[in-house]
């Protein structure tokens, strides 16, 4: 099993197909997500095994309705799993998620960053990347009943930006 970008290096970089619910709702915007091209914002990056499941969404909706705490910290959500683009817009608009979901279904990312797994396909996990592109922080789940909670997340961006 690969271990991933190592804490304290450059995050490993990708683009992925997403999109993300306009503010009204109205709209799912959909695009191409670049790690690198968030550069100046640290990133969140949330893989999650499944759209519409109870963790997932769970974790998702603390997150989304946590989005005015992570702008305040200039800190992007990015929810990535192995489901398509199509079932993430009908995700979102289900439960009004507010970050962008990215489809990584051959999940190459997943396992870039070492947490593809097989059977569940992969493990949940966050990674937080600073605004600089370098890897500051990552948990990985090894059963995924539990994740970070908004909290944990925030105090730990609000130190990536003290830094």
């Amino acid at each position: 099993m690969a271990s991933g970008p190592q804490l304290g290096s450059a995050a490993t970089d990708f683009t992925l197909p997403g999109g993300v619910l306009s503010p009204s709702g109205e709209t799912f915007e959909r695009s191409d997500y670049r790690l690198s091209s968030a550069r100046g914002r640290s990133v969140v990056l949330a893989f999650y095994p499944g759209d519409n499941t109870s963790v997932c969404t769970k974790q998702l909706c603390s997150y989304s309705s946590g989005m005015e705490a992570f702008e305040g910290l200039d800190a992007d959500v990015w929810g990535i799993s192995p489901q398509g683009v199509d079932s993430h817009e009908s995700f979102a608009r289900a439960f009004d998620l507010r970050m962008p979901l990215l489809a990584d279904e051959g999940r190459e990312i997943a396992k870039a960053y070492g947490v593809s797994a097989p059977g569940i396909g992969v493990r949940r996990s966050v990674f937080l990347v600073g605004p600089d592109g370098i890897l500051r922080w990552k948990h990985v789940a090894l059963l995924g009943a539990t994740f970070q909670s908004l909290s944990t997340l925030t105090d730990r961006l609000s130190g990536i930006k003290e830094a």
